[in-house]
C-alpha cells in the first residue's frame, strides 16, 4: 500500500476534520494517508517524513535540492496544495527522480470569490470606514459602485476567468491581458482581450492572476501603476513578487490610486514594520484565499486522485515536470 504523508495544515479543529476525511477517502483509494503539519516549517522533519513516504502533499514553503536528494529513494511524487510552484525547484526535482504535481482549479471559486470581495472593498473603502468607526470618528467619505465600471483581469486562466463569470451580474465592461491568450475562450465569454497597459489605463478596478515567474517579476511597478486612473484600485491574490511593494505603497500614500487588496506579498509572514499596513487604503489578509472548507476539501481530494493516478501510471496532465521520468 502506498504511503502519503501531507505537510499542510495547522492543529485545529478544522484542519483535523478535513484531515480525518481525507484519510477515509484515501483509504477507499487503497492509499494510507498520514498527517504531519509543519508549524513552523522544518527542512529536518520533511525530511524524515518523506524518507518513510511514497509521496507528499506540500504547502508554500521552499523545496529543493537539499530535499530532493535525500529522499530520492524512498517519495517519487510531491503535490503542491495550490497553484503557484514557484519556491519548487522543478531542475533539482528532475534530477533526483521527484515528480512535481499541482491541484489545479481546485481552489478557483475560493480565490476568484476572495478576488471580488477585494474589489468590492476597495471600491466601497470598507477598510478605511472600518478603521474610523473604531476610532470613534463618524466621518463619511466617498466610494465608487462596481456596477457598470470596467474591471480589469490580468491572466485570463481558471481563476481569472472565473472571477469574469462572477462579475457578470455586475453589468462590467471587461479587459484582459494574457501573454498566451486564448482568444476563443475570452470571445466566448465577451472578455476584450488588450495589451497590459490598455488594461491599466482603463480599468476601475485591476486583479492580478498570473503566476510568478521571471517575467512577471514587478509586473506591476511604478511604471505600470503611474498609468491607472486616480479612482481605480488593484486587487493581488496571485503572488507577492509580481507587485513591486514599494511603488505601491508610493501610489497609495500619494493618492495615485484609490486603494489596494493583498493577500500575498514578497515576504511572509508580513513584517509588522511593512509599511503598506499603515494605509487605511489597503486591505490587507494573509494569504487565504484559498481557506475555505469548500476549496481545502477539493485540494485534498484532488492531490489524494492525483496520487492515486500516478501510482496506477495513468492521468499525468498535473505534472509539472516531464522530465522527472529521465531519472526515475
Amino acid at each position: 500500500m502506498k504511503k502519503i504523508v501531507s505537510f499542510f495544515g495547522e492543529q485545529t479543529k478544522i484542519f483535523c476534520d478535513l484531515n480525518q476525511r481525507t484519510e477515509e477517502y484515501a483509504k477507499s483509494l487503497g492509499l494510507e494517508y498520514r498527517w504531519a503539519p509543519q508549524n513552523p516549517f522544518s527542512e529536518e522533519n520533511v525530511i524524515k517524513e518523506l524518507q518513510n513516504a511514497d509521496a507528499g502533499i506540500i504547502d508554500i514553503e521552499p523545496y529543493g535540492e537539499s530535499i530532493f536528494s535525500q529522499v530520492k529513494n524512498s517519495a517519487k511524487l510531491l503535490v503542491r496544495f495550490g497553484v503557484g510552484y514557484d519556491k519548487v525547484d522543478l531542475k533539482a526535482a528532475s534530477a533526483n527522480g521527484m515528480a512535481i504535481a499541482r491541484t489545479t482549479g481546485a481552489n478557483t471559486t475560493a480565490v476568484a470569490e476572495m478576488a471580488l470581495t477585494m474589489i468590492l472593498s476597495t471600491r466601497r473603502k470598507i477598510n478605511t470606514y472600518q478603521a474610523r468607526a473604531k476610532a470613534g470618528e463618524w466621518v463619511k467619505d466617498i466610494g465608487n459602485e462596481i456596477i457598470g465600471s470596467t474591471v480589469g483581469i490580468i491572466g485570463y486562466g481558471c481563476i481569472g476567468r472565473h472571477l469574469a463569470k462572477l462579475l457578470g451580474g455586475f453589468d462590467c465592461r471587461i479587459l484582459a491581458y494574457d501573454p498566451f491568450p486564448k482568444r476563443d475562450v475570452m470571445e466566448a465569454d465577451g472578455v476584450e482581450l488588450v495589451a497590459l497597459e490598455e488594461l491599466l489605463r482603463q480599468a476601475d478596478a485591476v486583479s492580478i492572476h498570473v503566476p510568478y515567474t521571471e517575467q512577471t517579476h514587478h509586473m506591476i511597478n511604478r511604471e505600470t501603476l503611474a498609468l491607472m486612473k486616480p479612482t481605480a484600485v488593484i486587487v493581488n491574490t496571485a503572488r507577492g513578487n509580481i507587485v513591486d511593494e514599494d511603488a505601491l505603497y508610493n501610489a497609495l500614500k500619494s493618492g495615485q490610486i484609490a486603494g489596494a487588496g493583498l493577500d500575498v506579498f514578497a515576504k511572509e509572514p508580513l513584517p509588522l514594520d511593512c509599511p503598506l499596513l499603515t494605509l487605511e487604503n489597503a486591505v490587507i489578509t494573509p494569504h487565504v484565499s484559498s481557506q475555505t472548507i469548500e476549496s481545502l476539501w477539493n485540494i485534498y481530494k484532488m492531490a489524494i486522485d492525483i496520487s492515486a493516478d500516478f501510482f496506477a501510471g495513468k492521468d499525468s496532465s498535473h505534472i509539472l515536470n516531464r522530465d522527472y521520468a529521465d531519472h526515475a
